[in-house]
């Protein structure tokens, strides 16, 4: 699209519209079609869809993959943090959870462990997990109680 600017001297400038929006003060950094990240892939619902759930990675461990030719690239998280919003009332809840610590409780607890840490690199966007991957981070902590979804 082509924009039509008339000058102060009575010229007249053509400039397309991504000129205007990069040559802009509102538009600080601009992030590639690849970087882009649609907030909808990483929200995940509850069963009656009163609720949406976001993860964010707050740490990874530092431990190499056990077998990274079979599985791709993959990061072992440590810590996140979850966020729930309640649809109806629009109630936010927010809860850190050290998913290895709970992983131990479960296992000391109840002798089992359902938690697989490993995510997919590919999976992590923006520091943000994917929604297909919430219900494998959060099992434990489920199971314990200290999350209802």
């Amino acid at each position: 699209m082509t924009i039509m600017i008339m000058s102060e001297d009575n010229e007249i400038d053509s400039k397309s519209l991504l000129d205007i929006v990069s040559e802009s003060k509102e538009t600080k950094s601009r992030i590639s079609f690849e970087e882009f990240t649609d907030e909808r892939s990483l929200v995940s619902y509850d069963a009656f869809g009163n609720k949406q759930m976001k993860i964010k990675v707050l740490e990874v461990s530092d431990e190499n993959p056990p077998s990274k030719w079979k599985f791709g690239d993959r990061v072992k998280v440590s810590k996140i943090l979850v966020t729930i919003k309640h649809l109806t009332s629009q109630e936010v809840e927010e809860g850190e959870f050290d998913i290895e610590a709970i992983e131990r409780e479960l296992a000391e607890k109840r002798h089992y462990t359902s938690t697989n840490r490993w995510v997919p690199a590919n999976d992590i966007k923006n520091g943000y997990v994917l929604g297909s991957r919430h219900t494998t981070l959060i099992s434990d902590a489920a199971a314990l109680d200290y999350i209802v979804f």
